[in-house]
């Protein structure tokens, strides 16, 4: 088997990931983030996970189908509703960080690259650990929503402005 680091797994932190496409003023498809990975020559997409945050069971119910359709597996979680005393103000939030880890150590024996879509300074033990199975990590996220110490620990960083002309959301 040629060990040339052609497996690739994705991981998109959905949350973390509305946030950052909000914050750039724009927005990626899920289908062509799929081909854009997938066009080197020799490159084998294993798996491609997509964790959210749902308002209800039936919330995003057309978008998690069509994620599932392109061959995302889609794991998802009842967003809970927290109280902040700073601001006086309800948020809701969805804390999938532990699913992802999970999945990444649960299926590590079948990639040899992680794509982690995500800013999240809390994965920056998960990508260590990894690294040190000789794991190549990519992380994608953008300037001013990635955390620095997950930017350290990473082989490479793609800012989402970079590869916007290949994963952009086009009007149909």
């Amino acid at each position: 088997m040629p060990c040339s680091m052609n497996r690739i797994s994705i991981f998109v932190d959905g949350n973390n990931m509305f946030y950052a496409q909000q914050k750039n003023g724009w927005f990626f498809d899920p289908k062509r983030v799929l081909e854009y990975f997938r066009k080197e020559p020799h490159i084998v997409l294993v798996n491609a996970f997509w964790y959210t945050g749902l308002k209800d069971p039936q919330d995003q119910r057309g978008f998690r189908d069509a994620l599932i359709s392109l061959g995302y597996t889609v794991r998802t979680k009842i967003l809970k509703e927290y109280y902040d005393d700073s601001s006086g103000r309800y948020s809701q939030k969805a804390n999938l960080d532990i699913e992802i880890v999970v999945d990444m150590f649960n299926t590590v024996e079948q990639y040899d690259r992680v794509i982690l879509f995500s800013g999240d300074g809390d994965f920056e033990r998960a990508i260590e650990l990894l690294r040190s199975k000789n794991t190549h990590i990519t992380v994608v996220s953008t300037e001013g929503m990635i955390a620095r110490e997950l930017r350290n620990a990473t082989d490479r960083y793609i800012d989402l402005n970079d590869i916007r002309d290949s994963i952009e959301k086009m009007d149909s």
